[in-house]
């Protein structure tokens, strides 16, 4: 979802079923939209609106588990960002990324919530073992699946000509950063670039769902 007129930017992935995934995403997006639409025109803190949407969107989700037994275990990954004044804040649960692309530099923002993440960080697997793992796909954290999950909020300073890229793991997973920096600094619109980021997971085997969200600084 894309709301530049109440600034602020999302990808949410689904999980638990095809259906029930889609419903916790959209939980979320509305959720979202529903708090900064009515913040618009108000002072207003930018991490204190990300922390209240993705607490009332678990929320939300949570009661309707209770209400639909059959969905349990629904949920979402979730990207947040917003911008205010000449700062970013990002709002991260799950494997869903941020990245931003600066003066050249290709970075990942957030650390994924998962398994194979955590077997990296205490150095039990490789970079190239935690592409082809096959508990890849474990989510350690996410949106809908406990009663008080923790939010990674990140902060920052934003200045023309950044590019930032928020996808889900449709797209990273067939795809390497590398590639992803190639497509990035082509000199094409941004639609262009989404467009093949997007090939490029297809080509890729990628069978997830592809979510590319990309914001120009100008």
């Amino acid at each position: 979802m894309v709301r530049p007129e109440f600034g602020f930017f999302l990808v949410a992935d689904g999980m638990g079923g095809a259906a029930a995934g889609e419903l916790a995403s959209r939980i979320f997006s509305e959720t979202v939209a529903e708090i900064f639409s009515t913040a618009e025109g108000l002072p207003k803190d930018s991490a204190e609106l990300i922390q209240q949407a993705f607490g009332l969107a678990n929320d939300r989700i949570l009661r309707h588990t209770e209400q639909i037994p059959e969905h349990k275990g629904m949920g979402c990954t979730a990207e947040l960002m917003v911008f205010s004044g000449d700062r970013f804040f990002i709002g991260h649960m799950g494997d869903s990324r941020t990245y931003r692309l600066k003066n050249g530099q290709f970075k990942q923002l957030t650390l994924d919530h998962s398994l194979v993440q955590r077997q990296l960080d205490q150095g039990l697997i490789t970079p190239q073992e935690a592409r082809t793992h096959a508990m890849r796909n474990v989510i350690l954290r996410a949106v809908g699946v406990d009663e008080t999950p923790a939010l990674d909020l990140i902060r920052g300073n934003f200045s023309s000509g950044d590019l930032f890229l928020l996808c889900s793991d449709g797209l990273t997973d067939p795809v390497d950063d590398a590639d992803i920096a190639d497509v990035l600094t082509k000199s094409l619109p941004l639609t262009q670039k989404a467009d093949e980021l997007i090939e490029l997971a297809k080509v890729g085997g990628g069978k997830d769902n592809i979510t590319v969200v990309l914001i120009k600084i100008e």
